[in-house]
């Protein structure tokens, strides 16, 4: 039965994404959330698995975020949604759908360490649609804890509208105060973990401090607005009402970063930090109109967050739960949606009745008759609806633009343990890709593999443990075969096969000359008839083609496909009885393999484009690495404590490289990667190629 739950509009809410490396403070921070708005009653632990976000097995027993949670609190009369995302590039999927629906993303960063490789791409995918940021240093309890390193971090890599709004009074093992500038006021805690604070007048020996860091912010809150400039050079300051309007806009238009304290063992920051978020910070309404096309008329149009008008929502996450089936979370963007309502999947055309309505806690489900524009719930068993599709009304045809998910970084193949699982495999693994899109299957009938593919070795692990799980079938994973591909040097200027067969009544018989080239890289196959005067009939012709092709798609000396050669078929003759389609083919085929074996073959191997991020401390260590597997540095770019390294390496050399470069970096390099080109192989390699086809031929045999 519905759960009767308030009903909250578009001003009264907030969407807030918790973002940031792994290990940053993210789930804490939304379970003090929680527990400080009285929505759970106890505080959680990752050690104990006891969390309200971090639910499923695979996080419990890592210990780590590895979907995105969502739930939601009321604080002060406003809803607070919290989607809190993992901080392992793994998943960084989840951390771009929540940022998708956020109006607010909650940047953490840890006291001892500030800006991590994590922290900066994360804080790039927030520059997509423009969210507002506030930075929460975490962690201020801990030992080395360094409030004003973590800041001056920031501020290189995100610049100078990053602005303290807190900062701590004794940071490290006693951390128990800190002074807020906004509201020049001192906060005093409790160390056991109650979150009870006293408010009281900031030191003296702390009020120069206070002092200039409230000017500071007083004047960048002046600087994104035109009429609070002349007021704050005509006063020297900003009354109350003017501070908090200003603060508001500049917040919602990302010209200011804030800074916040926290310490989430303690329960200290969390409380000063809601109240922020409710009073400052952007609801659906401030966020403003979210551009969507006009399914029908191809036009881009507004769509405004009106719970009164024609309803639309986007399915920004799936997942597939036991006893519940597919649970597709949602944003409403206009209107306002019931259960048993009717709507058109403006993704592919087809209707959708919804059904069951929930508002999430993790995994706790509350049931809700209606959700209105700017909430955040979910639905169970849509038929044909997915990740990144628009629901809306029949006469509200709007697409909303879909999600770009990163590209994969490594691939493995797959095979099954047990024979005749293959389809309960391919239906497993479809499932698995319209939960998390950044998990990617692709069939290659060339190599007779199936490659999965995703942003790490960790990924891949829980896709395959979740196909046992939910679908009870086990695979193995294994290296992938590089598609290769074969090619020529030189040319075979005449290349001459006669194919005769007689065996009493009709024979066979087809004869031609063919001349074999290269061709530029990547041109593929080009077949010339240059036959003159009838000594190869022309409805004999496509049949040499034929024969030709079925070679290439074989290969020759390496099993692999041939690609940029030119054959020309200039000559040959025919026999008026034994001659057919069938013998010319096979006089085709025996022509190529022959002229190709004499045009100096080649072995192609794919190259990929990759660009490396580190810490500037391992730069060395990653290009001596990439070095080391015949990669070509392209260049570098420094970008703070971070260098970027672009090369080009062999796709072959890249097996498993993303959990390489985590253990040469201490977890903090990232890389990404794309297929650039196709390249000659060594002459070394190639033979050992070529080597390896034939003695897996000979065990086929």
């Amino acid at each position: 039965m519905a759960q009767t739950i308030r009903d909250y509009p578009a001003e009264k809410i907030r969407n807030i994404a918790l973002i940031g490396h792994g290990g940053s403070g993210k789930t804490m921070a939304a379970e003090l959330m929680l527990f400080i708005s009285g929505t759970i009653n106890r505080v959680g632990k990752i050690e104990e698995g006891s969390t309200v976000s971090d639910y499923h097995a695979d996080e419990i027993e890592r210990r780590i975020s590895i979907n995105s949670s969502v739930m939601h609190c009321d604080w002060q009369g406003t809803k607070i949604n919290i989607l809190d995302s993992p901080g392992y590039s793994d998943f960084t999927g989840d951390v771009i759908s929540s940022l998708r629906v956020a109006d607010l993303a909650i940047v953490c960063i840890k006291a001892v360490e500030g800006v991590e490789v994590g922290t900066e791409i994360v804080w790039n995918y927030t520059k997509a649609d423009a969210t507002p940021r506030v930075l929460l240093v975490t962690k201020i309890d801990n030992e080395n804890a360094d409030f004003d390193h973590a800041v001056e971090t920031a501020k290189e890599r995100f610049g100078h509208d990053v602005v303290v709004m807190q900062f701590p009074l004794n940071e490290g093992l006693q951390f128990d105060a800190f002074v807020d500038v906004l509201k020049m006021k001192m906060y005093k805690f409790n160390r056991d973990g109650s979150g009870k604070f006293i408010e009281s007048d900031i030191p003296a020996e702390l009020k120069s401090k206070a002092d200039s860091l409230h000017e500071e912010l007083i004047e960048k809150i002046a600087e994104t607005d035109e009429k609070l400039m002349d007021k704050f050079f005509e006063a020297g300051t900003l009354q109350d009402e003017d501070l908090r309007r200003g603060l508001q806009l500049a917040l919602n238009t990302s010209k200011i970063f804030p800074v916040f304290c926290s310490a989430a063992t303690l329960n200290i920051g969390l409380h000063q930090l809601l109240d922020f978020i409710v009073t400052y910070g952007p609801s659906p309404k401030d966020r403003g109109a979210v551009k969507a096309v006009n399914h029908q008329t191809k036009a881009e149009i507004d769509v405004l967050p009106d719970a009164s008008a024609q309803p639309s929502l986007f399915i920004f996450k799936t997942i597939s739960e036991q006893h519940v089936g597919e649970l597709s979370y949602f944003r409403v963007y206009s209107g306002t949606v019931t259960a048993g309502m009717d709507l058109v999947n403006e993704s592919n055309g087809k209707a959708e009745r919804l059904g069951q309505l929930f508002v999430m806690n993790g995994k706790l489900r509350n049931e809700i008759g209606k959700i209105a524009a700017g909430d955040i719930g979910a639905v169970v068993k849509l038929k044909d609806t997915h990740t990144n599709n628009t629901l809306a009304s029949k006469v509200f045809p709007v697409n909303f633009k879909p999600i770009a998910f990163p590209d994969p970084v490594i691939r493995m193949a797959i095979h099954s343990k047990a024979k005749g699982d293959e389809d309960r495999v391919a239906n497993g693994l479809h499932s698995l890709h319209e939960e998390d899109p950044t998990f990617v299957i692709s069939v290659d009938g060339q190599l007779s593999q199936t490659v999965i593919a995703g942003q790490g070795e960790l990924h891949l692990l829980i896709v395959t443990r979740r196909l046992k799980e939910k679908y009870n079938v086990e695979v193995d994973l294994v290296e992938p075969k590089i598609p290769y591909k074969e090619t020529i040097r030189g040319i075979a200027p005449d290349v001459e096969y006669k194919h005769k067969k007689q065996s009493g009544g009709r024979g066979q018989f087809g004869h031609v000359h063919i001349k074999v080239e290269p061709l530029k890289r990547g041109s593929g196959f080009e077949f010339v008839d240059a036959i003159v005067g009838g000594v190869v009939p022309g409805r004999f012709v496509p049949a040499v083609e034929k024969g030709i092709v079925d070679v290439m798609q074989k290969g020759v000396v390496a099993n692999c496909q041939v690609v940029d050669v030119r054959v020309t078929l200039f000559d040959g003759s025919y026999h008026t009885v034994d001659s057919d389609e069938n013998s010319f083919r096979i006089a085709g085929s025996m022509a190529f393999r022959s002229g190709f074996k004499e045009a100096k073959p080649a072995i192609l191997e794919p190259i990929n484009e990759i660009e490396v991020t580190v810490p500037e401390e391992y730069m060395g260590d990653v290009m001596g690495d990439i070095s080391g597997r015949r990669g070509k540095i392209l260049g570098m770019e420094g970008e703070g404590h971070f260098q970027k390294i672009k090369a080009l390496v062999p796709m072959s050399e890249l097996h498993k490289y993303s959990t390489i470069l985590r253990s040469m970096t201490q977890g903090r390099g990232v890389y990404k990667t794309k297929f650039s080109h196709y390249d000659e192989m060594p002459k070394e390699l190639m033979e050992k190629v070529i080597a390896a086809a034939e003695k897996a031929k000979e065990e086929a045999a």
